[in-house]
């Protein structure tokens, strides 16, 4: 594993001297940061390896309290590869279980974002008793107390309030890699399938930061479960032997983003800090992010590219998103921005590359999912917020800033990050790149002369111009600020407090988003993964065949499992049996995967039920026990929990059978009836595309809303006088 000693530089100050007159005046609680704090100890993991390793040699030591907040997590994460031989479980769920057996004292808490079905197949479903079974002192939740759409980013880690890691990883499946990044390695596995190699940063802390780090962790599970936690005293400080200290005795900044929901304002001090810091460069910017698509960020970095005394700006990227969805979305931001500050450029001090490996598979890359800026040598910054515009203002995050201030160690540290970054992305010692920096003083001239390897940094190319509807449409996936939908919340389940009214500008935006949706898949490569006329024939000889009808009635109980979009089967039942038959299968599908949920609920304990559910049990079992069918009605017009987690606590709390089945039918009815308009209008675009009558499906959509409108006034009538509708909340 290497460490920041490995670079080969000797010097205890920056390569590049000159102090920052604004270094000590840079950080500003309740502006740019939330707390300034001074950490006894700070060392940087670059990559899987090294923080597993640590994170595991950190946990042994705990003694009272754990805290993990996270955008994922999966308890059959592979702590170390299979030919390592240790003395606890390799697999994280077993290792938390095996840490609070050992030690009675020990509660470990884990709070990870209650995600939306798009990301089912890719996650851990809730079902720890088939999967995994928490320890009783092993406490997990889903945090659902986000804004509507948004999501619980933060990846933190607290061991008794006296050792945090803060950064880019989660501890889940596919985040697990050496700093070697081979095209081919056995290790980097999950379920038998390899991943290509994946990069990322975390930074460890000591001391005060990992008090208020633990102080802000019991904060969101108070937010998001309503329970208190205590504060730890810890018996000692934690600091794995092998966790080497790169900086003592530090000042670093704590900076969050927290979207404005009922209970707090919005809070936008990572967007801040990064612009304040970009105005404050003198010599260098160097950057290291998933995704660059934050308008800020961009202006910033425009003003200083405009600057003839400006400094040398270089950003690396990975060179493909996930998925087609994502690139074509993501990508295409990014590409906007990228040819918006080149042309900014006057004085050729922007330089974007992407980490090479020329062994890779086709369709890969190296997946920098780091989220890290180095300025000049006077700030390091690691954190878990993407340069994206949701990260600045709509998801929680959390960033770590390390201030120089004027410390000659600290900023050699801070230089040798970097240097040891430059060294893993070029396949170079870390001697040669600190020779070639001393040479030129520039890293952009480095990377070029350090090139030509197998592994290296080369130039990222951006896509074609597109025009402004497609970005228009693009941006809406990568939104500044939350687009509220509450008050569709407000319509059906009157118990839920909602933040804002529903506004019928934002129809128009989610009509553009499947306008969007159809020009991707016309105009993207999935174009080229399916050909239309086969995928129309391909369906209608599986519609031809004796077994279709039972196959595809059977594939919605193991949809709704797996969290699989339902429509999408729907969709593909219109193609095969035609509208009519299409949507007595899609019908009688969706029954038949609610029955089962249903059964499964009854037979199912009290903890198991909490667990599934998580927060939104009470909300729920509230709104069902109240009035069965049309309740049932409601939640399925408008779903405020996965539709399998509905039917589990339907049939937990024993909602009658036949109010359970009717509500569910007349909730999916108006859904299943667009998706069939949909895909009969999609198989006339597929067959003849001067066929297509768009008229159908603008009906259907409006008889949707007109079921919603009619529905709100059957279940919620008001009362003679005015009154308060029937179902609000007794005193």
């Amino acid at each position: 594993m290497l460490t920041l000693r490995d670079t080969g530089y000797e010097g205890d100050g920056p390569l590049w001297p000159g102090a920052h007159a604004d270094a000590e005046s840079l950080f500003q609680p309740g502006r740019n940061c939330w707390r300034v704090t001074r950490t006894e100890r700070a060392g940087a993991l670059i990559d899987g390896e090294a923080y597993f390793d640590m994170f595991a040699a950190a946990a042994l030591q705990a003694r009272r309290a754990i805290y993990i907040l996270g955008w994922d997590f999966h308890s059959r994460t592979r702590l170390y590869s299979a030919e390592r031989h240790e003395p606890y479980p390799v697999l994280l769920g077993d290792f938390l279980d095996y840490l609070v057996k050992r030690n009675r004292k020990l509660h470990i808490y884990v709070l990870i974002w209650d995600f939306p079905v798009v990301y089912g197949l890719d996650r851990e479903w809730p079902l720890y008793g088939l999967t995994w079974q928490p320890h009783r002192r092993v406490h997990l939740v889903y945090d659902s107390t986000h804004a509507a759409g948004g999501s619980h980013h933060q990846k933190v880690v607290v061991m008794d309030d006296t050792l945090a890691f803060c950064g880019g990883i989660d501890l889940t499946r596919r985040r697990w890699d050496t700093c070697a990044h081979s095209a081919e390695d056995g290790r980097r596995m999950e379920d038998g399938i390899s991943y290509p190699p994946f990069h990322d940063v975390m930074l460890a802390v000591q001391g005060e930061t990992a008090r208020c780090l633990g102080e802000m962790a019991r904060t969101r599970w108070l937010q998001a479960t309503g329970k208190h936690l205590s504060s730890v005293r810890a018996s000692g400080p934690i600091w794995p032997d092998a966790l080497r200290t790169d900086m003592r005795c530090v000042t670093v900044a704590i900076s969050r983003t927290f979207a404005a929901t009922t209970t707090h304002e919005s809070v936008r001090e990572i967007e801040r800090l990064h612009i304040d810091m970009i105005a404050a460069a003198q010599r260098s910017i160097y950057i290291e992010n998933q995704y660059f698509t934050s308008q800020a960020i961009g202006d910033a970095l425009a003003a200083r590219l405009a600057d003839p005394d400006g400094p040398e700006i270089i950003i690396v990227v990975r060179l493909l998103s996930h998925g087609w969805l994502e690139g074509a979305v993501m990508q295409t931001l990014r590409a906007r921005l990228i040819r918006r500050l080149r042309e900014t450029d006057r004085y050729g001090k922007l330089h974007v590359f992407y980490p090479h490996v020329s062994d890779l598979q086709a369709g890969t890359c190296i997946d920098v999912h780091a989220k890290l800026a180095i300025i000049d040598d006077e700030w390091l910054r690691i954190g878990s917020a993407n340069l994206a515009n949701r990260s600045m203002g709509y998801d929680s995050e959390c960033d770590l800033t390390v201030a120089a201030r004027g410390d000659s160690s600290i900023a050699g540290a801070i230089h040798r990050v970097r240097s040891l970054l430059l060294s893993e992305h070029l396949a170079v010692t870390p001697q040669e790149v600190e020779s070639h920096l001393q040479r030129t003083h520039s890293i952009a001239a480095t990377i070029r002369a350090l090139g030509g390897n197998n592994r290296c940094l080369h130039e990222l190319e951006i896509e074609p111009e597109i025009s402004d509807t497609l970005a228009g449409i693009a941006e809406t996936a990568d939104p500044e600020r939350p687009i509220a939908i509450d008050g569709l919340v407000e319509v059906f389940a009157p118990d839920v407090t909602p933040q804002h009214r529903f506004h019928g500008w934002r129809i128009f935006i989610y009509g553009c988003i499947a306008l969007g949706l159809a020009a991707l898949w016309k105009f993207t490569p999935l174009a080229n993964l399916a050909d239309s006329a086969l995928v129309t024939r391909w369906a209608m000889q599986f519609g031809h065949t004796a077994w279709a009808p039972l196959v595809t009635l059977l594939l919605y109980m193991p949809a709704c499992v797996v969290f699989f979009p339902r429509s999408l089967i729907t969709l593909f039942a219109t193609l095969a049996f035609g509208p009519f038959y299409g949507f007595l299968l899609a019908m009688g599908g969706i029954l038949l995967a609610a029955q089962a949920t249903y059964v499964a609920g009854q037979h199912m304990s009290r903890m198991h039920v909490r667990r599934i559910a998580g927060p939104r049990l009470n909300r729920l079992m509230q709104i069902l026990r109240r009035r069965g069918l049309v309740a049932m009605t409601a939640i399925r017009l408008v779903p405020i929990a996965p539709f399998a987690i509905e039917g589990v606590i339907a049939g937990a709390i024993r909602i009658r059978p036949r109010d359970f089945l009717l509500g569910t039918a007349f909730g999916m009815l108006p859904g299943t009836l667009t998706a069939v308009v949909f895909g009969n209008q999609l198989t006339a675009l597929i067959e003849e595309p001067s066929e297509v009558r768009w008229w159908p499906l603008g009906l259907a959509i409006s008889v949707l809303f007109l079921l919603a409108f009619l529905v709100r006034h059957w279940i919620f009538p008001p009362r003679a006088g005015g009154g308060a509708p029937l179902m609000r909340r007794r005193k």
